[in-house]
């Protein structure tokens, strides 16, 4: 039996295109669709377009995770469950991997005679992360290589499920979205994504589709997600081509640099005027002049909502991309000072937005 993707008792997750609510399309890691039936089986049927890696899906199924490979372009048919019985299932699909690809949910199909059930409410708190690879929890999976450089990979280790901002999540009660792109950073024209474009989050930062290879841009709308926190993990990824912040911090593309944040920082703050907003990077390897560049910023906000975040390791805790373990460990210093915060942090939010 096919049930509609517009189903009310479906509970969706993230930053999804749902423009056509039949097919809503998942563009950001930790997108999700959770549902529970009474039934023995339940299937998706996807259609993806990739720029780059191999792509792979992952559900959380009564508990136990799964996860399947796709087609890089085409249809998918995933079988999430087949069992033998009728019985309670619970179920979150999920995207495990950054904007490399983007999905769209064809069908949500159940054996005959199935009950879809509700699913229950959503977390009351709300996380948003803009973030870059080690956000979005790229290569997290390659547990051999904690404290070691990346192993040579196709997608198959990257999974948002573990990322350090999911985790904390999960550990604070709260809803993510996650607005991660692997090798963003902050201005247009560095890092490493798509080249010869590289649009950096001063460009994507507001839209649901910004790709340049797939398709035209859409902008985001603001009122469909209000977060409580918002933690800002961008930087690291404008030392490519040239680390200018370590040779010369007070130059002038260090301070245009600084300045851009700056204003960056102001528009979240526009969008969002009750947050918590922590400014972060990673304990992924990179110079201390950015992490110093972004302290000077947070000083010049005077913003008592706009705080600073170093983690115990920032800056120096692996060369390679963040494993499960390490994630955990970030998870846990972030989730110990949201906790210990000296200002509110969860209380309701007015809808009083300057758009």
């Amino acid at each position: 039996m096919k049930i509609s993707l517009s189903d009310s008792r479906l509970s969706y997750s993230g930053r999804i295109d749902k423009r056509d609510s039949e097919r809503p399309e998942f563009v950001f890691p930790a997108t999700s669709l959770a549902f529970c039936f009474w039934g023995r089986k339940a299937s998706l049927m996807v259609t993806n377009i990739s720029t780059c890696q191999d792509n792979y899906v992952g559900a959380i199924v009564d508990g136990v995770q799964k996860k399947w490979r796709i087609e890089r372009r085409g249809s998918t048919c995933l079988v999430i469950l087949k069992e033998q019985e009728d019985r309670e299932h619970q179920v979150l699909f999920f995207k495990r991997q950054d904007s490399c690809h983007e999905m769209i949910i064809e069908s949500l199909e159940l054996s005959e005679g199935s009950l879809l059930l509700e699913t229950g409410k959503k977390p009351s708190r709300r996380i948003e992360i803009y973030g870059d690879s080690v956000s979005a929890g790229e290569v997290s999976e390659a547990a051999e290589y904690v404290g070691k450089p990346d192993p040579e990979h196709k997608g198959e280790y990257s999974n948002s499920w573990y990322s350090y901002g999911w985790i904390a999540a999960r550990k604070l009660g709260a809803e993510l979205h996650n607005i991660s792109q692997g090798g963003i950073p902050l201005l247009n024209g560095n890092g490493w994504v798509e080249p010869p474009v590289y649009p950096g989050m001063e460009y994507m930062w507001d839209k649901i589709h910004y790709h340049p290879a797939l398709g035209e841009p859409a902008v985001w709308d603001f009122s469909c997600f209000v977060p409580h926190v918002v933690i800002v993990a961008v930087g690291q990824n404008d030392s490519h081509p040239d680390d200018y912040m370590k040779t010369d911090p007070r130059g002038m593309r260090a301070g245009y640099w600084r300045y851009r944040y700056k204003c960056w920082i102001q528009d979240i703050r526009r969008k969002y005027p009750g947050a918590v907003i922590l400014l972060a990077t990673t304990i992924l390897e990179h110079s201390r002049e950015w992490d110093e560049a972004i302290e000077m910023v947070c000083r010049e906000l005077k913003d008592n909502r706009i705080r600073h975040f170093l983690y115990r390791r920032n800056g120096w805790g692996t060369p390679g991309h963040i494993r499960i373990s390490e994630a955990e460990e970030m998870a846990e210093e972030l989730v110990d000072y949201i906790n210990h915060l000296d200002i509110p942090v969860w209380e309701e939010i007015k809808d009083d937005e300057d758009e």
